[in-house]
């Protein structure tokens, strides 16, 4: 009998088993669907400062990915690879390393429609925690001792499109920005990165490795959760798929950390979600909560840069991106910052590997605090079949208008000396299309391009959406406190609980929600708070 079962080792589950389990009497079962290693046992591709090199090979997307996991992006498009991590440290293990902050103005809206206890003022010490900032120790709003690095590569090491990207920003007015982590951070920024050393810090690494030698932390590898384990209305423990059979382990109280896509449909083979959603696969409703839906990621499109070759890299370790441009949309009715241009040195997620490739580099603009919401759905009872994900997006007007904005602006700057310099070609998007199309394009004719050419940032938020404590709104899966609304004894703590956008890469925020929880769940167990 364990204590607290947590599900998923990745940006939150790594840091929950190790937070909960620093306390000594407290017996912690960590399960993760992919296989458990220690940090010395990674490959080599999966500490590379370029990701594309544990992304696309065949053989480290089956052990480390789920290479059948689809995403439907919008309407206009077929469902395509979305790339989640699995095994220890989940995605933080496989993802592009960026140590950004959710905007702080963003946690003040959570606030606002009523998550008491997630505002500005209340996450940022948890942001604080994590971290171990290499540039800005003494900042008061940084951290000095946190298990995550937090590093920034200086403009001498950036590549080509890196530079590139910041010389047209600043020749257009933006200002420079040395920390895009401070409150308020605008302009044209270095990205941070979790990295020491020239390698990858994973949550693995960070906060598992440190806390294996504990005798109260148990962590199975290999352990598929089917489903969350009920006795009427209180969550018992859960049932697991392993490679010798299936098996229950029991605990007074159950966290689902699987991440906003696998989160959810464990919800929803328990019998948790909507309950036409499951009588189609004949799963009888225990709590009829609207698990999976409201799920939304970060659109975005690209410029394509064919380079000349002198700008293209040769070193197979070369970091795809540095810098990045924070800017306002300024439309009417949107938020500050609402849009991310990211320079992107070379590759692109599905294509082979190689030299040649590296020429294929980009410049993306993405939209933060989109409006648009799809849903993840099972797509059967059986826990190997991967989900449906519909992620709907750009079927908001508003998102639409505020991409139609950004892709222009986003052409300004491909008409710049600094692009202009280091290209032989720019294409739009993949759709082949010459660059030189964009300028007398038609709104009508813009709109077709992004719903057809847009991708996604591999952000994946809500779906089991956090909400007061008093809520019957049909929209909120957890309260403040992510315990699973009408049930006892289960909560969710990853990125699916977020209400609404954090406005950054989703990384260093479902790390600070970890923190934040852990610190939680101390102190209700400290005061005999039931859990």
């Amino acid at each position: 009998m364990f204590d607290v079962i947590i599900v998923g080792a990745g940006a939150a589950g790594a840091v929950l088993a190790a937070r909960l389990s620093e306390k000594p009497d407290l017996n912690v079962l960590l399960l993760e669907a992919g296989p458990d290693y220690r940090s010395a046992e990674q490959p080599a591709a999966m500490v590379s400062p370029n990701p594309f090199n544990v992304l696309l090979p065949a053989d480290l997307q089956a052990k480390f990915m789920y290479p059948d996991l689809m995403a439907r992006r919008t309407t206009r498009q077929e469902p395509r690879i979305y790339w989640r991590g699995k095994g220890m440290g989940g995605s933080t293990a496989v993802n592009g390393q960026i140590a950004i902050r959710g905007v702080l103005a963003a946690f003040d809206k959570w606030a606002e429609i009523g998550c008491e206890g997630w505002s500005a003022e209340a996450v940022l010490p948890f942001f604080s925690r994590l971290e171990t900032d290499a540039d800005f120790p003494a900042e008061s709003f940084h951290g000095g001792h946190g298990p995550l690095p937090v590093y920034r590569a200086p403009p001498d090491d950036w590549g080509p499109v890196d530079k590139a990207l910041r010389d047209a920003a600043l020749t257009l007015g933006h200002p420079w920005c040395g920390d895009l982590n401070a409150p308020d951070a605008e302009g044209v920024c270095t990205y941070a990165i979790n990295s020491r050393g020239g390698r990858r810090v994973s949550t693995n690494d960070a906060y598992i490795e440190p806390a294996r030698c504990r005798p109260n932390l148990t962590i199975v590898g290999e352990a598929l959760v089917d489903k969350v384990l009920l006795e009427g209305r209180r969550a018992t423990g859960v049932r697991v798929i392993l490679p010798g059979g299936a098996q229950d382990f029991r605990a007074p109280l159950v966290i689902l950390s699987a991440g906003a896509v696998h989160s959810p449909v464990i919800l929803q083979r328990s019998g948790i979600g909507p309950a036409a959603w499951l009588a189609e696969h004949g799963i009888a409703c225990a709590a009829d909560l609207p698990v999976g839906q409201y799920f939304f990621d970060h659109p975005g499109i690209r410029l394509e840069l064919k380079l000349k070759p002198a700008f293209r890299p040769t070193d197979p370790d070369t970091r795809h991106t540095n810098c990045c441009v924070k800017v306002s949309s300024g439309l009417p009715g949107s938020p500050r910052l609402d849009l991310l241009y990211i320079a992107m040195n070379h590759g692109g997620i599905g294509v082979e590997m190689d030299t040649a490739q590296f020429g294929e580099a980009g410049i993306t603009v993405a939209l933060m605090d989109a409006r648009s919401r799809g849903h993840v759905r099972l797509a059967g009872a059986d826990p190997r079949l991967q989900p449906i994900i519909d992620e709907n997006m750009l079927s908001d007007p508003f998102d639409l208008a505020r991409m139609r904005w950004g892709t222009r602006h986003l052409g300004l700057i491909g008409q710049t000396d600094a692009v202009q310099g280091i290209v032989r070609d720019i294409q739009l998007a993949d759709t082949g299309r010459p660059f030189g199309e964009l300028a007398d394009m038609s709104d009508n004719e813009l709109d077709d391009l992004l719903l057809t050419g847009c991708n996604d940032a591999q952000h994946g938020m809500g779906g089991c959406v956090m909400g007061p404590c008093d809520a019957n709104d049909g929209r909120s899966v957890v309260d403040p406190d992510c315990r699973v609304r009408d049930l006892n004894g289960l909560r969710v703590i990853d990125a699916s609980i977020m209400p609404l956008d954090c406005m950054a890469n989703t990384n260093l925020t479902t790390i600070m929600i970890g923190e934040k929880m852990a610190d939680t769940l101390r102190r209700q167990w400290l005061e005999g708070v039931a859990v």
